[in-house]
C-alpha cells in the first residue's frame, strides 16, 4: 500500500470515526465489592454478582454439590462496581456523546466522576445517557451501584395493603426465575449483565429503524422503513436504503420518516418444514453533504402471519395462518438456558436452535418468566425457519400496577418491541405465562385472606399491565404486520372444560394431577401451548452435579438436591411402576426414566396431530435447562439430547402414520404436515412376532384419495389381528406409501406397556465403519435401544426391528460404543 493511498484511507476512516463511532467499555478492567467492604475485586462485565464472587474464589459453584443453600447471603447485600477509562482529546470533540447501558440488573444508582446520573430500577431496559458536560480528559471514574433487589423488592410489597402472592419477586422487573422454580436454583443476582458502551456522534444518527410489510405477492413486496433520526444540527439530510436515496429536512431533535421500498420476485421466509427461511440484507444510512453519519444493516425476511380465531361448532380455532396457509405448529417452550445468562456463548444459542430444527420444530415459546432473549438467540430462529411466541416478562403471580410500575413496564415494552420487532420469526407478543390462571384457579385470596377489595384490585391491576398497559403500548410502537397480541397464556386453566375448545391451553393433569399418560388422548384442546413430564438427565450431565468423585446414588443428598420439584422423584416413581420395572441399579433408573418422559411426551403428541385440524399447535414443556438439573427438557444442562428429544424428532416429522386403540379397537391416521400433497396412498400393516416371524401383511386403501393435512383410514379389531397370538409378544409395522410406492411414513405400534413386553434377549452388534459411524444390528426385537458414550448419536433409544441394521453418524469418534436395550431392565425388578 503506497503512503499517498494510506493517508487518504486513514483520514476517511477517521472521519467516518469522527460522525459516528462507538467504544466498548465492557472490555476496560472493572472492579467489585461488596458495598459495606473497602477491598476492590476483579470484576468481568458483563456478568452477575455471583460469577465474579466464584472467579474470586469468595463462593462455591452452587451448580454443584449442595452448595445452591452456602450462596444464598449474596441477594441480600449491596454490590458496587466500578471502572477508570480515559477520554482522548478527539473523543471529546464530539458534538455529542452518549453512555449506554444495555442491561443493569436491577436497582442501581449510576454516578461518573462522582455526579449521580440515573437511578435503574428495571433489568429488560436500556439506559442511555448524554454525558458530554460530564467527561473529562484523561481517566473518568464510572460507577455503578447495585441495591439488593429482594430487600428493595421486600420495601415495595409494604405499600400494598394486603399480601402478595410470590413476594417480593413480583415488585422486581428483573429476570422472575432466579428467584426459584421448580425446575431452577434461586440465585438472585446483581451486576452489569450486558454491555456498557459510549456512543459518539455529529449532526444527526440513527436512533431505530422500524420495517413495514405492506403488501406481499409473487411479484413484488411493498415495504415502507419507519426511520428515526436523532439530530443536533438542523438540515437536509440524505437517507439511503440500498442505494436508493431519499432527502429530508429534519429538525432538531427527534425526527420519524417513512421511506417506501419495493423487492421484486420476492422469496418467501418460509417456517423449517415448508421450505427456507430466506432472509435479505438491508442497509441504511444516513448522510450529509455525501458524508456517512450514521449507518445500521437489517436482516429482514418477508412472511404473513395471522392468528386465526373463528366460531365453529366446537368453540373457537386457535391457528396460525403463514404466507395464507394453515401451520401446524410443533415446538416447545424456552427457558433461559443458565441461571447466569451473560455467560451464555452465542454457540450455546445456535445449538440449540440448531437441536429444534433437527427435531422438526417450528416455533419456540419464549417462557414469561425467564429474559427477553440474547439478540443470537432470535437471529438462530430467523436462520433456521423457527417462529418465535414471545411471552412478556411475567409469570405466575400477581403483579402492581401503581403509575411508577406501570411507566416501568412502558418503557420496557417499548425498549425491547423497538429491539425484536424487525425479526421474522417473531409470530405473537404474549402479555405473561400463567397470570389469569395464578389470579382465577390457585386459591391465593383464600390463603392470604384477601378481602372481597383485596380481590377486585387484584383484577384490576391485571386488566391495567395486560389488556392496557401492554396491548398499548403495542400499537404505538409495532408497525401495523407485527402486532399480534395474546393477553396471556393460557387463556383459561386446565381445570375448565373451556380450555380445551378454545384458545391456548396448559393441560397439567398428567404430572401435577398424575392422571395417567393415557388422559392425554382425552385432553387435547385447540392449541397446547405446555404439557409436560420429568426425565433425568444424560450420565455425563448428572456426574457434573458433583465436584469431586460422584456418587451416583438416588438417594445422594446432591442428586436429590437437583430435582427442584417438591415431590418430584415421588411422582416419577409412581409413572415408572405403571409403564416400567423400576431398577434398582442407577444407570438403568436414569435410562428408565428418560424413556418414561419419552413415552409420555409421544402418547400426547400423538393425541394432538390425531385431532388435526381440531387441534393445530403442540408446544412440549420445555427444551432446555439452566442448570444439571431433573426436569422436564429434552436437552440437559450440557447440550445432550435426553431420550424425548430423540422421540421429538420422529414424533414431529411433517408425515406421520399413528395408530389410536380404544375399546379393543385400532384406528389408523396419516398425517401430513408439509406443502405437497400426496395422492393414492395406501397403508401396509404388517404383525409381526418380536422374533421376526410374520403373522400378517394387510393392505389398507383409504376412502380419501389424497393426503393433504389428515386422513383416516378404517378400523380394525385387535383380534383379527393378531387372533390366537399373545399380544405381549406382538408388534405392528405401520408404512404408508404414495402412488409410486414411495415409503412416505413409518411407525411401530405395541399392544402392551413396555413392563408387559414379553422380550427375549437381544443378541446386539456393532460394527465399526469408519471413525464416526456405526453399523447396529440386531437377531430379535431389541426394544429402545441405548447407545452410551461421549459422544451425540445421530439416532438412539430406538426400536432396532429382529433382523435389522442401523447406521448410526457419530459426533466425534468413539473407542468403545456401550449399548443397553429394555431388556436389561427386566433384569432388575
Amino acid at each position: 500500500m503506497n503512503k499517498n493511498f494510506l493517508f487518504a484511507f486513514l483520514f476517511i476512516q477517521n472521519f467516518f470515526l469522527a460522525q459516528t463511532s462507538e467504544r466498548i467499555l465492557s472490555a476496560e478492567k472493572w472492579q467489585f465489592k461488596n458495598s459495606k467492604e473497602q477491598k476492590w475485586l476483579t470484576a468481568s462485565v458483563p456478568g452477575t454478582v455471583h460469577l465474579d464472587l466464584m472467579n474470586n474464589k469468595l463462593i462455591p459453584d452452587p451448580f454443584t454439590d449442595e452448595n445452591e443453600k452456602k450462596v444464598q447471603w449474596v441477594e441480600n447485600e449491596d454490590w458496587d462496581y466500578q471502572t477508570i477509562f480515559k477520554i482522548s482529546s478527539k473523543e471529546l470533540e464530539n458534538q455529542n456523546i452518549d453512555l449506554i447501558f444495555e442491561g443493569l440488573d436491577t436497582f442501581s444508582e449510576i454516578y461518573l466522576n462522582g455526579k449521580l446520573l440515573k437511578k435503574t430500577d428495571n433489568m429488560f431496559r436500556k439506559w442511555e445517557i448524554p454525558v458530554k458536560e460530564y467527561l473529562k480528559l484523561g481517566d473518568n471514574l464510572l460507577q455503578i451501584k447495585f441495591k439488593s433487589s429482594v430487600n428493595t423488592g421486600k420495601e415495595l410489597a409494604k405499600k400494598v395493603p394486603f399480601t402478595m402472592p410470590e413476594s417480593p419477586r413480583s415488585f422486581v422487573r428483573k429476570a422472575q426465575y432466579q428467584f426459584g422454580w421448580d425446575w431452577g436454583p434461586r440465585l438472585v443476582t446483581a451486576g452489569i449483565w450486558k454491555d456498557v458502551k459510549l456512543n459518539f456522534w455529529n449532526n444527526a444518527t440513527i436512533e431505530n429503524i422500524k420495517t413495514e410489510q405492506k403488501s406481499l405477492t409473487k411479484q413484488k413486496a411493498d415495504l415502507h422503513f419507519q426511520v428515526t433520526v436523532l439530530v443536533d444540527k438542523e438540515g437536509k439530510y440524505d437517507i439511503l436504503i440500498d442505494h436508493k436515496t431519499s432527502q429530508f429536512q429534519l429538525k432538531k431533535g427527534k425526527n420519524s420518516v417513512d421511506i417506501p421500498f419495493t423487492i421484486n420476485n420476492p422469496k418467501l421466509w418460509q417456517p423449517n418444514g415448508w421450505g427456507t427461511p430466506n432472509l435479505y440484507t438491508i442497509k441504511v444510512s444516513l448522510q450529509k453533504d455525501s458524508k456517512t453519519l450514521s449507518q445500521q444493516e437489517l436482516r429482514i425476511g418477508l412472511r404473513t402471519v395471522e392468528l386465526i380465531q373463528e366460531k365453529d361448532a366446537k368453540g373457537k380455532s386457535f391457528y396460525f395462518k403463514v404466507n395464507g396457509k394453515p401451520l401446524y405448529i410443533k415446538g416447545t417452550n424456552w427457558i433461559p438456558t443458565d441461571s447466569f445468562s451473560p455467560r451464555i456463548a452465542k454457540e450455546k444459542y445456535q445449538q440449540l436452535i440448531g437441536d429444534s430444527k433437527e427435531a422438526n420444530m417450528n416455533m419456540i415459546r419464549v417462557w414469561g418468566g425467564g429474559i427477553y432473549e440474547d439478540d443470537e438467540f432470535y437471529k438462530a430462529c430467523d436462520e433456521n425457519g423457527i417462529l418465535v411466541w414471545q411471552d412478556f416478562m411475567f409469570a405466575g403471580s400477581f403483579y402492581p400496577s401503581d403509575e411508577d410500575f406501570l411507566n416501568n413496564v412502558k418503557e420496557e415494552v417499548k425498549d425491547q418491541v423497538n429491539r425484536l420487532q424487525n425479526h421474522p420469526s417473531i409470530a405473537l407478543w404474549c402479555g405473561n405465562n400463567e397470570v389469569d390462571e395464578a389470579i382465577v384457579n390457585w386459591g391465593y385470596q383464600k390463603q392470604f385472606k384477601y378481602s372481597k377489595e383485596d380481590s377486585l384490585q387484584v383484577w384490576k391491576d391485571y386488566k391495567k399491565v395486560f389488556h392496557e398497559v401492554i396491548p398499548n403500548t403495542l400499537k404505538e410502537h409495532l408497525t401495523s404486520d407485527k402486532n399480534v397480541y395474546w393477553p396471556s397464556s393460557p387463556s383459561i386453566g386446565w381445570g375448565h372444560k373451556e380450555s380445551l375448545t378454545e384458545g391456548d391451553s396448559h393441560y397439567w393433569g398428567v404430572w401435577w394431577g398424575e392422571q395417567p399418560f393415557e388422559m392425554y388422548n382425552d385432553k387435547v384442546g385447540r392449541f397446547m401451548s405446555e404439557y409436560g413430564f420429568q426425565g433425568m438427565p444424560s450420565l455425563e450431565t448428572t456426574k457434573s452435579m458433583f465436584s469431586g468423585n460422584p456418587d451416583l446414588n438416588l438417594q445422594n443428598p446432591t442428586i436429590k438436591a437437583h430435582e427442584k420439584h417438591g415431590r418430584g422423584w415421588e411422582i416419577i416413581n409412581k409413572y415408572m411402576e405403571r409403564d416400567y420395572h423400576v431398577p434398582n441399579d442407577f444407570i438403568k433408573y436414569n435410562y428408565v426414566s428418560q424413556l418414561l418422559q419419552a413415552r409420555g411426551m409421544q402418547i400426547a403428541i400423538e393425541a394432538h396431530r390425531r385431532a388435526k385440524p381440531y387441534n393445530m399447535g403442540t408446544l412440549y414443556w420445555q427444551l432446555n435447562d439452566c442448570w444439571p438439573v431433573v426436569s422436564w427438557s429434552s436437552i440437559d444442562y450440557l447440550g445432550n439430547w435426553k431420550a424425548l428429544h430423540y422421540q421429538l424428532k420422529r414424533s414431529f416429522e411433517n408425515q406421520v402414520i399413528l395408530a389410536e386403540e380404544k375399546n379393543g379397537i385400532l384406528s389408523f391416521y396419516a398425517v401430513n404436515d408439509g406443502l405437497k400433497n400426496f395422492e393414492d396412498v395406501q397403508l401396509e400393516l404388517e404383525v409381526n412376532m418380536f422374533d421376526g416371524k410374520n403373522l400378517c401383511t394387510n393392505i389398507f386403501i383409504p376412502k380419501g384419495k389424497t393426503l393433504d393435512g389428515i386422513l383416516k383410514f378404517e378400523t380394525i379389531a385387535i383380534k383379527e389381528l393378531v387372533s390366537d397370538s399373545d399380544k405381549n409378544e406382538v408388534f405392528l409395522n405401520l408404512r404408508v406409501r404414495d402412488k409410486n410406492k414411495k415409503l412416505i411414513a413409518q411407525n411401530n405400534y405395541f399392544f402392551s406397556k413396555p413392563k408387559d413386553l414379553k422380550l427375549t434377549k437381544p443378541n446386539i452388534t456393532i460394527k465399526k465403519i469408519s471413525s464416526t459411524e456405526i453399523e447396529i444390528s440386531t437377531d430379535v426385537l431389541a426394544k429402545d435401544v441405548y447407545l452410551m458414550g461421549d459422544t451425540h448419536f445421530s439416532d438412539n433409544f430406538f426400536d432396532l426391528l429382529p433382523k435389522s441394521s442401523k447406521q448410526i453418524q457419530l459426533s466425534k469418534p468413539l473407542e468403545k460404543v456401550e449399548v443397553m436395550s429394555l431388556w436389561d431392565t427386566f433384569q432388575t425388578k
